[in-house]
């Protein structure tokens, strides 16, 4: 008898994970596809609440196949989710937390997706129920884009339809030394190696699930560990991606998503000692990574407190934090002719805090909220330029031809 290969193999790393494992099977055995198209590969990490056993009578009972096996705790995500994709035989595979759950139809839509377009990598449309989801990247269903032509780098968990051959190629599985960012170095990683990537914007395929008990929030343990995951994900971009637009395009994520927050409200109550580690933590990173191309993707007050960490000026950081924290709308001075839009957040102009005015100028998609402000610049100028230089040689050639 031949075992035909699964289309996708859905790999569960759970702990700790009743009740919200009743509804996420549930949600599995719900699947339109055909269940001889999907295996399940569950990974109990030591749970003490009853998990492991409900995931061996969802074994006797589900309809694909399912492999069930139990171990003991090994601290993280990355650990499960890597013995899972070690015994996954799927062409694809599918990562699904254990309290979340899959939408109506969402492997099939995904599979469907993937085997039409010949994409690596499959982002289904997320939904949160009691918690946030990223919401940037759903404007319409994408057969074939990649992570510099759309916005898909702010979703970097694993939660996606990951064709297995990309991973077994490059030998990828989650670093088990991160306790937090394992799975955007992942995600990274396969986007950047993908032969294309396809979005179902259009249907929702998964729904990111709040607990109340709020352990599916990362126990980190320490501010210490974030600056870890922007590391290793600032490594990874500039590993695989050479210096230039494209990097400093791709670098902005770490640094707003996982650097920026360790100078944000927090930041206020602080100890002396932990601002002063948090600015060592970072001067390596803001050394190397930290360029004018990535200042210029962000926002006036985002670019400043940066600029101050890579200066390393912890003295004039908290009046700026205190002043994004209260919600304050920063006074636009408009100069050049409306041309040039400067945000006067704190120290701005300050002789003595000496910080130039560059940091303070909003970018056209900013500055474009302010009445008065006129695009262009430079480039309105030359083809001014351009024009007048046309009008003298036209009134040039039509007096010759008189």
């Amino acid at each position: 008898m031949t075992v035909t290969q699964p289309d996708v193999s859905v790999i569960i790393g759970a702990y700790e994970a009743m009740p919200y494992l009743i509804e996420c099977l549930s949600s599995v055995e719900a699947q339109t596809i055909d269940p001889t198209r999907v295996e399940v590969i569950a990974v109990d990490d030591g749970s003490t609440d009853g998990t492991g056993e409900y995931l061996e009578e969802f074994a006797e009972r589900a309809p694909m196949q399912v492999l069930v096996i139990r171990q003991e705790n090994s601290g993280g995500p990355s650990g499960p989710r890597n013995v899972g994709l070690g015994k996954a035989t799927g062409r694809y595979v599918f990562f699904l937390d254990a309290d979340d759950r899959l939408g109506p139809e969402a492997l099939e839509r995904m599979v469907a997706m993937a085997d039409r377009a010949g994409t690596d990598v499959v982002l289904g449309k997320v939904e949160g129920v009691n918690r946030s989801a990223p919401k940037s990247m759903w404007g319409r269903t994408v057969e074939r884009t990649d992570v510099f032509s759309s916005n898909i780098k702010f979703t970097l968990s694993a939660q996606k339809l990951f064709r297995r051959a990309l991973l077994d190629r490059h030998g990828m599985r989650f670093d088990e030394s991160l306790f937090t960012g394992e799975d955007a170095l992942f995600t990274m990683e396969a986007y950047l190696r993908a032969n294309g990537v396809s979005v179902v914007a259009d249907h929702t395929c998964y729904y990111l699930v709040g607990r109340e008990d709020g352990k599916h929030v990362t126990k980190s343990g320490s501010y210490t560990l974030r600056f870890d995951s922007a590391r290793a994900l600032m490594e990874l971009i500039a590993e695989l991606v050479p210096a230039g637009a494209r990097r400093d395009q791709l670098m902005v994520r770490p640094f707003l998503v996982t650097l920026l927050p360790q100078f944000g409200p927090k930041y206020l109550t602080d100890s002396e000692e932990i601002r002063r580690n948090k600015f060592e933590l970072a001067k390596p990173l803001m050394d190397t990574y930290w360029t004018e191309g990535v200042a210029q993707r962000l926002k006036v007050h985002e670019r400043l407190r940066l600029h101050l960490v890579a200066e390393q000026r912890p003295e004039l950081l908290p009046d700026v934090v205190q002043f994004v924290k209260s919600k304050k709308q920063a006074a636009a001075l408009l100069e050049r002719k409306g041309r040039r839009v400067y945000l006067a957040y704190p120290h701005f102009r300050d002789r003595a805090a000496g910080i130039p005015d560059s940091v303070y100028l909003a970018e056209p998609r900013e500055a474009r909220a302010f009445p008065g402000y006129r695009e262009g610049g430079a480039d309105t100028f030359m083809r001014r330029a351009v024009r007048k230089a046309r009008r003298v040689l036209t009134s040039r050639e039509i007096r010759h031809a008189a």
